[in-house]
């Protein structure tokens, strides 16, 4: 009987600390929130490749937030030096290009319900909001498998958050298309909590203060060539029917013309720089793109990227589907 107690302690004692050196998922999940959702600001440097492209394309991103609304996201391609940034303030929601020294407004509650990999507070929300959560244990970091709330990105379901489990801070994100595909991947480089910032280091006029200096040194004119940029998704009943090539007033735009199922036209011209620094008023949402952000409505979508400006128009695409064609627009051929 005595042996039989002993044994009894022994295998209470295995137990709990089994118990105490592995974490369960809910408490993980917990740790999480807390962390990266409560805190009352931070900031955090991370590199971003996209692979949605003919070739994978890099950027550095770095982000401001205080609670409860205030953000800064600036995203830079590492190869060109072109930086575009995401502000919000008191204001609403501007997309500033200095290179163009353009500023956009958007009357938007971004980046409210919407998956947002590199805003940690967005990660945490989505760990906490996904029902079918997974996550494996490895030895120094937890790999947590959770649905993206983005009804902007069509075929990114899925986001694999790597934590480091001493810090409980993200290492990197993956999201994947349907088939398991790397579409963009996220590593972070440093995160710290806790920072803040004075509202007034929001205000966008601080973002324009060198715009115009950084415009005239931007190799953006009116009359450069560009190569045509096409989208690369193989959409069944829907193909390239016409290209035209107009030139008016020394400004090349080019104009493709799907027809189809998803009928749309392409149109694409070089960007201009402005020296003008009042914002100007964006119709429709906001739309992340990935490699920075879009103009969107039920039937428009309107970006600039590498010192092009590009207009999607269609009556067929849903606002899902003209997003899915804008990030795969890339220079090269039309397969």
């Amino acid at each position: 009987m005595h042996f039989r107690k002993i044994m009894f302690m022994i295998g209470c004692c295995v137990f709990l600390l089994a118990a105490c050196g592995k974490a369960s998922q809910e408490d993980v999940v917990q740790k999480i929130g807390e962390k990266w959702g409560e805190t009352k600001g931070y900031e955090l440097t991370a590199s971003m490749e996209i692979k949605t492209g003919n070739e994978p394309r890099a950027y550095d991103v770095k982000v401001w937030h205080t609670k409860p609304d205030f953000y800064k996201v600036e995203v830079t391609a590492e190869d060109e030096d072109i930086t575009q940034m995401i502000v919000r303030n008191e204001e609403g929601v501007f997309v500033v290009t200095p290179a163009l020294s353009k500023t956009y407004k958007f009357q938007s509650d971004w980046p409210k319900q919407n998956s947002q990999a590199y805003l940690i507070g967005a990660l945490a929300e989505d760990i906490q909001a996904d029902k079918a959560l997974k996550m494996e244990s490895g030895e120094d970091a937890y790999v947590l498998t959770a649905a993206t709330r983005s009804t902007d990105k069509s075929g990114m379901a899925t986001q694999l958050v790597t934590v480091d489990k001493k810090s409980m801070l993200p290492k990197s994100v993956a999201i994947l298309n349907e088939a398991g595909e790397e579409q963009i991947t996220i590593t972070f480089n440093d995160v710290k909590l806790g920072v803040t910032h004075k509202k007034e280091d929001y205000a966008v006029e601080k973002f324009q203060e060198n715009k115009e200096k950084e415009a005239a040194s931007a190799d953006i004119t009116n009359s450069e060539a560009f190569q045509t940029h096409y989208p690369i998704l193989q959409w069944d009943h829907t193909k390239l029917v016409d290209s035209q090539t107009i030139r008016e007033d020394g400004v090349e735009r080019v104009i493709l013309t799907f027809e189809g199922e998803k009928a749309f036209t392409l149109m694409q011209q070089p960007a201009t720089a402005t020296a003008s620094t009042v914002p100007v008023f964006a119709p429709g949402d906001p739309a992340d793109l990935g490699f920075g952000i879009a103009a969107i409505t039920d039937n428009s979508i309107s970006w600039e990227r590498d010192g092009i400006e590009f207009f999607i128009a269609s009556n067929k695409l849903t606002r899902e589907e003209l997003i899915e064609v804008a990030a795969s627009v890339t220079s090269g051929e039309m397969k």
